[in-house]
């Protein structure tokens, strides 16, 4: 599977924020959350949720897999382990260095992406499954990310992404910088958020599924995430886990790719 040299592709003004915000912000992440990232590999959310509870790939061995926004690729060298053949693609430079890295240590090669998932420098119909975990989905404008995830799944193949719940982000109290238990946001006006020194986006539901639509996909579920009891999490600002146990701040889109785009 071919790479990209570095800078070919030309970013957005939110996509070059990103990439800016994420190269300076790679290693203390990687410091606070990749060992926990790395010890529960396949799993969903801030809670690491295990795969083999909710099932949500089904079989990955001998798939082509794409994670857009792979980070330190956490989640492509635990696929590449039981046997599947995944890429990651991360709009940071430094995340990719990390990635690389913990594919040396797993013993594992597959091939880096460095591009927005805006813009996806892989061939038409390349992959059987296309994941991510608060990864692509949240930060690059989602009817690009849907896209472009459409032309490059095979007919059948299957999308997989986990991010914000609506219902956390319209109760993000911004004076202080934490959810709390009203809303705080117009749920109709959900779109592109501006934050320091990044750009992330949400969707109100519907327009999640007529987006879904567009691109040829069918829904074939939305898993909303709730914690153990005693959940722990290296993502303490997150949401409190007592927050999360009643309402979901988490969940996944499961969506198939149709034979022939609508």
């Amino acid at each position: 599977m071919p790479t990209v040299p570095l800078g070919v592709m030309r970013l957005s003004r939110d996509a070059s924020k990103n990439r800016e915000y994420w190269d300076r912000y790679s290693d203390e992440y990687q410091a606070a959350h990749g060992t926990a990232l790395s010890s529960e590999a396949m799993a969903w959310g801030v809670w690491r949720v295990p795969e083999s509870d909710l099932r949500v790939l089904g079989r990955v061995q001998g798939k082509d897999v794409l994670e857009l926004g792979c980070g330190a690729a956490q989640w492509s060298v635990a696929l590449a382990l039981v046997g599947a053949r995944p890429v990651g693609l991360d709009n940071s430079k430094r995340q990719l260095a990390h990635a690389r890295r913990s594919m040396s240590e797993a013993g594992v090669d597959f091939p880096l992406v460095y591009a927005s998932a805006e813009r996806i420098p892989l061939p038409d119909r390349s992959f059987d499954t296309v994941l991510a975990d608060h990864g692509a989905f949240s930060f690059v404008d989602p009817t690009r990310t849907l896209a472009e995830s459409a032309r490059l799944l095979r007919p059948g193949g299957l999308l997989a992404f986990c991010g914000s719940t609506p219902i956390r982000d319209l109760c993000w109290n911004a004076r202080v910088d934490r959810v709390d238990y009203r809303l705080h946001a117009d749920y109709f006006s959900l779109g592109r958020w501006e934050g320091e020194g990044h750009v992330e986006y949400q969707l109100p539901y519907g327009e999640w599924i007529r987006l879904f639509r567009r691109n040829g996909f069918v829904v074939e579920d939305l898993v909303e995430l709730r914690p153990p009891e005693r959940a722990r999490t290296t993502y303490p600002d997150y949401v409190p886990t007592r927050w999360a146990r009643r309402w979901p701040s988490e969940h996944i889109w499961k969506a198939r790719r149709g034979h022939s785009r609508v």
